[in-house]
């Protein structure tokens, strides 16, 4: 019997989340509600989320909104590609101009990842970098290794890895940093 009211209080509780994503505005300064206003035509990368102008998304926002807002902001997607084989579980994608690739499960924004453009790739309309530090794409090796929080990944099997404190990542390539990420990704290690 115990059991029971314990299991029925637990379903109880689940019920009354609304399953409502918290808006940016209750965000901490420097999440990705940050309090901050960011320019309609820069694309701020969190480590919870993304902020394309003025429009804030944390992990779980709806993909029709953060699609909307980042066409605004960078141009048109590039295309739409899905694995479903991703150790997370399948993984929507959706490029954008710039570099930047927007992950979603289940409708629910999971993740960003920002590569070094490639031949054929869009120019995007407007900026994307990381807003919380100095280091984006290009960033020579020496300046990303003095930056808060830089640590190497001496364990992956991926390359040249480190993170950015505990929730952002990247690599370094040709002594360079060519890819930052956060979130859910969909790497085969």
């Amino acid at each position: 019997m115990r059991f029971a009211l314990v299991v029925l209080t637990a379903l109880a509780l689940a019920g009354c989340d609304s399953g409502a994503v918290p808006s940016p505005a209750e965000g901490d300064p420097g999440g990705a509600g940050g309090g901050v206003a960011v320019a309609e035509n820069v694309v701020d990368l969190r480590n919870d989320g993304l902020a394309a102008g003025p429009e804030a998304f944390y992990f779980a926002a709806g993909r029709s909104e953060v699609e909307a807002a980042l066409a605004r902001t960078l141009g048109e997607a590039t295309g739409r590609t899905a694995n479903g084989e991703c150790g997370a579980g399948p993984i929507e994608f959706t490029d954008f101009p710039g570099g930047l690739a927007v992950h979603f499960q289940q409708g629910r924004l999971v993740g960003w990842n920002w590569r070094m453009p490639q031949d054929g790739d869009q120019a995007p309309k407007g900026t994307i970098r990381l807003a919380d530090g100095d280091v984006v794409l290009g960033t020579a090796r020496a300046v990303a290794e003095a930056a808060p929080g830089f640590a190497r990944i001496t364990a992956s099997t991926l390359g040249e890895e480190f993170s950015l404190g505990p929730s952002i990542g990247g690599f370094i390539e040709n002594d360079a940093v060519a890819m930052l990420y956060a979130g859910t990704q969909c790497f085969f290690r």
